[in-house]
């Protein structure tokens, strides 16, 4: 096998790669926090430098993990660069684990450093004697605020506006964060350089190449509505800074803010789980204000034809995407192919909920119980298996729970599918929240998705109950919009799906015989629905 020339550059796939075209391409182009403060790309590239610089004096060697917590600001996007552009590890530190998990993720990760915004200083100093890594804290003070010489602004200043970032292999660990699950302590992922820039490439040529309904290009103004602790805000800013485009970051997810922002800088693209696109609808509906010309990308959890419906009457286009922290993590998105694009609204509508189509270098497979790949189908409906260039190797430190994982040698994602003859892939429900009634599979995907669809439902989610006659039944517990009556909801809700078992889209034993009418639902820290807190409110009421 000829290998390939030692004279020439082998060009690693580093993250510093995706500055190259933007520094030309739009050096005058603006990156704008909150409503405080703005600057250039050409100042972005010099304020990465003076940041590099700041890493070297503060002692962090290559290998060494850096810790952030901050709300979304342009100071966590430079960080998304010079850290792992240095040859460090950036942990994005999620901000809204119980205290004790993020002194337990902070310590796992062996953060030396953190970089810690003034509203979380005091749970930092509460932590400090237990921190068993931590030697520096740098901190992090809005514009108009005091800046004491030892925080961020400061320390910036006084560096260099030039660095020679290093050629890295290519497989040098990039970034980590910890995920959580239903039970155990908060798992760490972790990512390279080269699955970063796959995943940067991939998604960005999904977005450009086949935007129908959902696009991302040069001429577009982004601004995220994931978390930047969140697998780094879906990997969007990587894709955002080498489109060179327009980036707006909210700071802390406050829905005034959110909306006067969206509306000020006219964003174009966005992305999040359903509770922000409901945050922001609600949000604007009550100003009297319409989004249009704004795409959002939904995933996290499923976004319901209901949500759409209301999403499109406020003028935001809202399309389905799917990826787990595992990922990295889009692994599909809805988009639409040429003869799907003549189809009418009310089609094209139903086709934006669809879990979507496997982007650019993703492979899937559903596979039965017993591990056999299963043929497209409604009817065969199993475990979704996925294959990438940039989906993690698994668990930091847990290589048991990485085996399992990767059994097979297939990332198994534990949600349950099917995939149609078009190769489009449904997702059906969790594995852990399939509901299984008098031996007949319930969807809880597909009765929140009728549910949603009348105008009384602005949230639902369905759960299985233990049921002594039928294994298990499903309830729903619905919140409702403002003004509708809580007394009559129920009924007026079950007679509604009871059209569809009419019209032989639901059958007649998956209608739930109980309708919880609440005030709200519990989510997860990263906004998701917590359908295991529900499931706890069944069995002690």
């Amino acid at each position: 096998m000829k290998r390939y020339p030692d004279y020439a550059h082998p060009s690693p796939l580093n993250i510093k790669s995706l500055l190259l075209r933007p520094r030309y391409w739009s050096p005058e182009q603006r990156i704008h926090y909150r409503g405080d403060y703005s600057h250039t790309y050409a100042e972005f590239f010099k304020r990465v430098a003076q940041l590099a610089h700041l890493l070297d004096r503060l002692g962090v060697k290559p290998g060494d993990a850096i810790g952030v917590l901050d709300w979304d600001s342009h100071r966590y996007f430079e960080l998304f660069f010079a850290v792992p552009m240095c040859g460090a590890v950036l942990h994005t530190v999620n901000i809204r684990l119980s205290p004790e998990q993020i002194l337990y993720t902070i310590n796992h990760a062996e953060d030396v450093v953190l970089f810690v915004h003034d509203d979380f200083q005091a749970l930092i100093e509460k932590m400090r004697p237990s921190l068993t890594s931590v030697r520096s804290i740098v901190r992090l003070c809005d514009p108009g605020a005091a800046q004491p010489a030892d925080s961020y602004e400061p320390r910036l200043a006084a560096e260099s506006t030039t660095y020679d970032f290093p050629d890295l292999d290519e497989n040098t660990v990039a970034t980590t964060f910890y995920t959580t699950g239903t039970t155990g302590d908060p798992k760490g992922v972790f990512f390279t350089h080269r699955q970063l820039m796959l995943h940067t490439l991939g998604v960005g040529l999904g977005l450009a190449a086949f935007g129908d309904p959902f696009s991302f290009r040069q001429d577009d103004v982004y601004m995220p509505l994931t978390p930047m602790f969140h697998v780094h805000s879906w990997g969007m800013p990587y894709i955002a800074t080498l489109l060179g485009v327009k980036q707006v970051y909210p700071g802390r997810y406050e829905p005034e803010r959110l909306l006067r922002l969206l509306l000020e800088h006219r964003v174009t693209v966005t992305h999040g789980v359903p509770t922000l696109l409901h945050m922001v609808i609600t949000q604007a509906t009550n100003a009297g204000v319409r989004l249009d010309g704004l795409k959002m990308l939904v995933a996290g959890s499923a976004l319901s034809r209901g949500l759409c419906e209301r999403a499109r009457e406020c003028g935001i286009q809202a399309t389905t995407a799917y990826g787990m922290s595992e990922t990295c993590p889009l692994l599909t998105v809805s988009h639409l192919k040429p003869a799907q694009a003549r189809a009418s609204a009310d089609e094209r509508l139903g086709l934006f909920t669809v879990t979507g189509f496997p982007l650019p270098l993703v492979e899937t497979r559903i596979l039965d119980e017993n591990g056999a790949a299963l043929p497209p189908g409604p009817e065969h409906v199993g475990e979704l298996v996925v294959r990438g260039p940039w989906l993690t190797g698994g668990y930091a430190r847990n290589e048991e729970r990485s085996r399992e994982l990767w059994r097979g040698g297939w990332l198994h994602t534990g949600d349950v599918a099917y995939r149609d003859e078009a190769g489009y892939v449904h997702l059906t429900d969790r594995l852990k929240d399939v509901i299984k009634s008098g031996g007949e599979w319930v969807s809880s995907l597909e009765l929140e998705n009728l549910l949603s669809q009348h105008a009384l439902v602005s949230e639902v989610a369905v759960v299985g109950t233990k049921d002594e006659r039928w294994g298990e039944r499903p309830v729903a517990f619905v919140v409702l919009r403002a003004g509708a009556a809580a007394a009559t909801a129920g009924a007026t809700l079950r007679e509604h799906l009871q059209t569809f078992v009419g019209r032989g889209v639901l059958q007649r034993w998956a209608v739930p015989d109980e309708i919880r009418i609440v005030a709200e639902l519990p989510k997860t820290s990263v906004g998701k629905l917590n359908k295991r807190a529900l499931r706890a409110t069944l069995t002690t009421t």
